[in-house]
């Protein structure tokens, strides 16, 4: 029986460690061969011998099971490099079927406190990078779809967050970049759909080396798998990027612990004419003034309510 991303080829950025580490790991368990990209080099252990980098031992792991997979190094923020790691891809598989985008940092801070720099990395690794493998992914699957007379098959799956979904007090650089995200996955679900292409974006939740502090009050289980590991994550990104969810395209899946939650796009609340060509700032008032009055004072166009998502709990 084949496996349902056999004969396909994948890559998985920030995959030298946690999140990404299981993604590429479960991409390459359904059969994918994987390019393994995580930024940095090679260091030494701690006797000071030579030791593979991250992205090199999860390449190791996969081919050590039996699958196919190598490392890339380069940081995807910057845009020749992305495309070097798109082309890496072609010449060695013949093709990219596949684009999980998960790599990021953080940097949190108040907005009052927040440095230029700590804004501008945030939005250059998360925002930037996805933008970066995704255009040249995009171009290549164009060229293939041309070439072919028709659609061709590519995958997308990116990493927003419930930061951006419930609004996060302390990460106003981490939010905009994971909203920037939707924006994009949206923009291209559109745009490449002709293609043959589908693009979602999930919003995970696990216990990584990123997220250390974020989780730290959350105790893991004695017995049994912990609802934050990344392994509850890998599964739902294996099939997203499968045959089987070729009807899943644009959406906005939030996942964690068992549990996968769909997200639904924004709707009207309300809506309110002008009695003349235009509003005047006395007609508005008179509007949005009383509307305002009657709803909750913290109420805002974020879902908090999202956080509180359980495996068996409601919706």
């Amino acid at each position: 029986m084949a496996l349902p991303l056999e004969g396909l080829s994948a890559i998985v950025t920030g995959a030298g460690r946690g999140l990404g580490r299981a993604e590429a790991l479960e991409l390459a368990r359904l059969g994918a061969a994987v390019v393994v990209n995580d930024y940095g080099q090679p260091g030494r252990d701690g006797s000071g011998e030579a030791s593979a980098g991250p992205a090199e031992e999860v390449a190791r792991e996969i081919r050590a099971a039996g699958g196919t997979a190598l490392a890339h190094t380069g940081d995807v923020a910057d845009f020749g490099q992305a495309r070097e790691l798109v082309e890496a891809a072609v010449a060695a598989f013949g093709k990219l079927d596949i684009v999980v985008n998960n790599a990021g940092i953080l940097r949190d801070r108040m907005v009052f406190s927040m440095t230029e720099g700590e804004w501008d990395a945030v939005i250059r690794v998360h925002l930037k990078g996805h933008f970066n493998t995704t255009r040249f992914a995009a171009a290549h699957w164009r060229e293939r779809s041309k070439a072919a007379g028709g659609p061709v098959y590519g995958r997308i799956v990116n990493t927003s967050s419930e930061a951006f979904v419930a609004g996060s007090a302390g990460q106003p650089n981490y939010a905009a970049a994971k909203g920037g995200i939707v924006g994009l996955t949206t923009s291209c679900a559109l745009a490449l759909g002709k293609y043959g292409v589908t693009a979602n974006a999930i919003c995970p939740r696990a216990r990584t080396r990123m997220t250390e502090d974020v989780f730290a009050g959350f105790e893991q289980p004695v017995d049994g798998l912990d609802p934050l590991a990344p392994e509850h994550v890998a599964p739902l990104v294996g099939y997203l990027a499968s045959p089987a969810a070729a009807r899943i395209n644009g959406q906005l899946l939030v996942v964690h612990g068992g549990m996968v939650a769909v997200v639904e796009r924004p709707r009207v609340q309300a809506k309110f004419d002008s009695k003349q060509d235009a509003f005047t700032y006395d007609e508005l008032d008179a509007v949005l003034g009383p509307h305002y009055a009657q709803r909750p004072a913290q109420e805002t166009f974020a879902a908090a309510e999202v956080l509180g998502l359980r495996r068996g709990g409601g919706a």
